[in-house]
């Protein structure tokens, strides 16, 4: 059943997550590319007015770009939430678009937030380092730690290879 429309639907993501309509149409610029759709400033305008609705495509580059189901953006009571298959190339898109909307997210901080921003993800990176050495020699001395397997200079090389990706 429909209650809503979509002009309704965008309006309540736009409040939720703190968008603008120029943002929805950056977060839509990867899928856009991805499946050959043009949509341009005017339509999510006239999208969020009621003035029109989105054709199949664009409708499906929206739900796409707001990791939302089209039936649910088109105002019938279904959840909210889009089913992705981890490793498709819907779900690398999607990780582009997580990545625009954090520099959305991130350009709308004032310059204190920023550099928190900065600092933890600094701190977040150090870690995963600390983590992938810890895990390389972990590998590394369990192989020395065994009396029965001599470790090789290939058998070193190719662990620095595996863990240097």
């Amino acid at each position: 059943m429909k209650n809503e429309n979509t002009a309704i639907r965008l309006k309540k993501i736009m409040e939720d997550k703190n968008l603008r309509q120029t943002d929805i149409l950056n977060l839509a610029i990867p899928f856009c590319e991805m499946y050959n759709v043009k949509m341009n400033k005017s339509d999510i305008s006239q999208y969020c007015a009621g003035k029109t609705e989105p054709n199949q495509k664009k409708l499906f580059v929206l739900g796409k770009a707001l990791n939302v189901s089209e039936a649910w953006l088109m105002g019938f009571d279904v959840p909210m939430e889009r089913v992705q298959t981890p490793g498709s190339s819907e779900h690398k898109v999607s990780v582009l678009s997580s990545d625009n909307e954090l520099s959305i997210n991130y350009n709308k901080l004032n310059s204190a937030n920023k550099r928190k921003v900065l600092d933890y993800s600094k701190n977040l990176y150090q870690i995963q380092l600390m983590e992938e050495e810890n895990k390389h020699h972990l590998l590394t001395n369990a192989a020395h730690e065994r009396k029965d397997i001599e470790v090789t200079d290939e058998m070193r090389e190719y662990d620095n290879a595996f863990f240097d990706e």
